[in-house]
């Protein structure tokens, strides 16, 4: 091994890691495990990392292989890459690098031309779905989709669906013998359109590899080291696409944090991140915990969110420590209605805008996407401007497009002028003018123009001799991996959205009960889990300003009936006016705080007091009537046309069935079981009830 102070290393190459870091970037070569928390700088690490070995003679750039699973942290990779003057080694998602190979092997395993891409399965999913007797409603199409999705990355063939998803406890939108079904027409009708799907692009890689040996010798030979970003978020399928790219060998570094698994329902699971040491007993294991993101008040809030997690494996037991100087406390607010709530936010970003904090540094984050009108028309009413992330994408956009086509006329001009001057006078051209329209679509436009200009001037301060051409080749390497620049603008996006992102202030939003923890979560604990762990990811994008808040109504005029999210219990500082208004809302049951039917203890978690009991207390559930339960549930969600959750949440069934009420005043008893559930379906569930009780 050569070492960190070796004349091949490049020289100040090193500097400024901090000691966990260095211990990551100079680790020999072989599997290495880097434990990385939120904002501990892991994409820093691994870069250098990178460039260390190359620096050092263990391997050639152009023998790096470096995936993760978003087109902008394999983008920020690159361009940190070259920074470092490794511009050969590669930085792709997962799907962009199984592209790029199957793309290349194509002819010489297969012999014809490749298979087009499928940038949309809906038409044949409702094909599939037709073909097996179910309806083509969007939803139902939307949600066998994800089913689909879900089994191809988890390895699940049509076959073996229906006793994978009875084994998981699946809620599966139809009958999972009829879920398969459409998942094996799904396949055939795709197959006879000779079209792939993404999951098909990780599936045929992984194929060509195993099955064809000169094929994977000849790829085997190209890349030897391997780099895996984000690997909390694997999937079975990309975990044996891996496997395949390695083929034996261990030259692997994985970089990942359990504390943040948010993907499950898509298949990902922290269970290789956290066996790694178990697969490479021989591996060297770094733990990053130093945060340099955010100050050390947004850093304690986080501990504090994930530290009352249940059964977290010690694997994921990092605790962050905060580097940046002391900043403002976190900001906890309890509204009468969606509307106020929105309002506030609005007028609390104006401030900060005033105080010079810029647009872009700003973030609204919700749990679902529907959340986003009010905040849309509240801040479009104080006339701020905002993105909402996942719209419209920035390279598709006419006036960006315009764009890219005189800068790619003008490269090739003799002109040799300085970058980003050069830019400016191409983009005056199209739009671009010294000073700002006054708003609305013309503001937009001018916006998306200056980020190009931006973005010039990033790549000159980084690239040495940049010049036109070589700008042009990175907006199209941008384009083609859909990696925008930043455009000014109040960012609104689902929390799942903004993971791998981070802003100077963040608003959470919605944060009620039913809403985080989303709703259908509710009674299975490893999905309550996961939705603090997507909590804990919301926290920790704020490097500054944090302002958490929740409303106890939807409309103005409605009963004020939420209850702050369970996640906030234990945050609010016991002084905040919230803190005593939530308490004087926690539910109580006939006077008095709800108690555990086994040990008489208070309950104050939802699913403790929908269950009657403590979590750590025996349960006495009928494993049989609960099955009948659940049977009966999706018969009536079938005939209704509605998710399970929407009949009764798992938790109520469990509850149902552990204390196997018999007339309408003990159902009623039962926690999530009012008036309405018991007229439209109280009868039916005594009904089965009984039938499982009586001799």
């Amino acid at each position: 091994m050569v070492s960190a102070s070796s004349p091949k290393s490049r020289p100040g190459l090193l500097d400024g890691l901090d000691p966990e870091q260095r211990a990551a970037a100079c680790a020999p070569r072989g599997p290495v495990c880097v434990l990385a928390g939120a904002g501990t700088g892991k994409t820093r690490t691994i870069t250098h990392r990178i460039a260390h070995l190359v620096r050092s003679g263990h391997v050639a750039a152009g023998q790096v292989l470096a995936v993760t699973f978003t087109t902008r942290a394999a983008g920020e990779m690159r361009a940190r890459l070259r920074g470092l003057g490794v511009d050969a080694a590669q930085a792709l998602t997962f799907h962009a690098a199984a592209r790029r190979q199957l793309r290349y092997f194509w002819p010489q395993v297969v012999g014809d031309r490749p298979w087009e891409l499928l940038e949309n399965k809906f038409r044949y999913v409702s094909q599939a779905a037709n073909k097996a007797g179910l309806g083509t409603e969007t939803e139902l199409l939307r949600d066998l989709a994800s089913e689909i999705e879900w089994s191809k990355a988890s390895l699940v063939s049509p076959d073996d669906y229906p006793a994978v998803a009875a084994r998981m406890q699946r809620d599966t939108p139809a009958p999972a013998s009829q879920v398969a079904e459409v998942y094996r027409n799904y396949e055939k009708v795709k197959n006879a359109a000779q079209v792939l799907d993404f999951d098909d692009l990780l599936l045929h890689t992984t194929a060509v590899l195993e099955e064809h040996s000169v094929v994977a010798q000849e790829f085997r030979e190209r890349y030897r080291c391997f780099v895996v970003d984000e690997y909390q978020d694997v999937t079975p399928l990309q975990q044996r696409l891996l496997d395949a790219w390695l083929g034996g060998r261990d030259d692997l570094t994985v970089v990942g944090d359990a504390n943040q698994t948010i993907y499950s329902f898509g298949g990902a699971s922290p269970r290789p991140l956290l066996e790694f040491t178990r697969r490479f007993p021989e591996a060297t294991v770094v733990r990053l915990e130093r945060d340099y993101r955010s100050t050390p008040e947004v850093v304690a809030l986080a501990n504090q969110v994930i530290g009352a997690a249940r059964g977290r494996p010690a694997g994921s037991r990092l605790k962050l420590v905060g580097q940046r100087p002391s900043g403002p406390a976190p900001r906890f607010a309890e509204y009468d209605d969606e509307t106020a709530e929105a309002a506030a936010v609005a007028r609390r970003i104006r401030d900060l805008l005033d105080s010079g904090v810029a647009a872009s540094e700003i973030a609204v984050l919700y749990r679902v996407n529907a959340q986003s009108e009010a905040y849309e028309q509240a801040l479009a009413e104080l006339g701020i401007p905002y993105l909402v992330r996942g719209g419209e994408r920035f390279f598709a956009r006419a006036e960006v497009r315009q764009a890219m086509s005189a800068l790619r006329m003008a490269s090739t001009d003799a002109d040799t002028g300085e970058l980003v001057t050069r830019v400016r006078s191409v983009l005056a051209k199209v739009g671009l003018t010294d000073q700002p329209p006054a708003g609305g679509a013309a503001k937009e436009r001018w916006d998306a123009l200056l980020s190009i200009v931006e973005l010039a001037e990033e790549h000159a301060s980084t690239i040495d001799d940049a010049d036109l051409p070589r700008f042009v080749a990175e907006l199209e390497q941008r384009a083609s991996a859909q990696h925008p620049p930043t455009v000014e603008g109040i960012t609104l996006a689902s929390l799942h959205a903004a993971k791998g992102l981070e802003w100077d202030a963040v608003f959470l939003v919605g944060l009620a009960e039913g809403t985080m923890p989303i709703l259908h979560a509710d009674g299975d604990d490893a999905a309550i889990e996961e939705e603090r762990r997507l909590f804990y990811v919301g926290v920790t994008r704020a490097r500054e300003h944090l302002s958490l808040s929740w409303a106890l109504a939807r409309t103005s005029g409605n009963r004020r009936n939420r209850r702050r999210s369970r996640f906030l219990y234990g945050l609010i500082p016991e002084d905040h006016p919230a803190a005593r208004v939530a308490r004087s809302q926690q539910p109580k049951q006939s006077g008095n705080k709800a108690r555990c039917r086994v040990c008489g203890g208070p309950l104050l978690e939802t699913l403790d007091i929908k269950l009657g009991r403590c979590s750590r207390c025996p349960s006495n559930v009928d494993e049989q009537l609960l099955e009948k339960l659940k049977s009966w549930r999706g018969e009536r969600s079938r005939e209704l046309k509605v998710p399970a959750f929407v009949v009764f949440t798992d938790a109520t069934l469990v509850a149902i069935a552990e204390q196997r009420p018999t007339d309408n005043t003990a159902l009623c008893a039962i926690s999530g079981i009012g008036a309405t559930k018991l007229e439209r379906f109280g009868a039916e569930v005594l009904d089965v009830v009984r039938a499982s009780v009586e001799p």
